[in-house]
């Protein structure tokens, strides 16, 4: 028990570093701040993820696809890629859905920024955790 303890703190540390890094206070900020980085290379755009690693190496580790480990995973390349199409209708096609242009403008609570965090844990928790029993 004490090993899942320091693999979900592990997942805590990472969503934290992730929250930090992309902070902003509108969705077009973050955006904006992500796109700084997919300019300098797209390696460094995904090395700026690197939950997604984690949460994959421990689903590897234990062996756990099951529906939850497979459900973080969707969510968190969804995530990805949703990032990278915004950034693509942003900065290089310079055309959105006016659905899309409204959300740009949207401001990030808190409970929008830490949603990952209270999201990912209990999906990996309960993806590890359903393989001992």
């Amino acid at each position: 028990m004490e090993f899942i303890i320091q693999i979900l703190l592990g997942l805590i540390v990472l969503e934290l570093f992730e929250i930090y890094i992309q902070k902003a206070n509108t969705l077009s900020g973050l955006i904006a701040k992500l796109y700084e980085y997919y300019r300098q290379s797209v390696f460094i755009f995904f090395l700026i993820h690197p939950s997604f690693y984690y949460v994959l190496g421990v689903l590897l580790y234990f062996d756990a696809f099951n529906f939850y480990g497979i459900s973080i995973l969707v969510i968190k390349t969804f995530d990805i890629f949703f990032k990278i199409e915004m950034i693509q209708q942003v900065y290089y096609k310079k055309e959105m859905d006016s659905e899309l242009e409204e959300m740009m403008g949207l401001k990030l609570t808190p409970i929008m920024q830490f949603l990952a965090l209270w999201v990912h844990v209990p999906l990996l928790f309960m993806a590890i955790s359903a393989i001992f029993q």
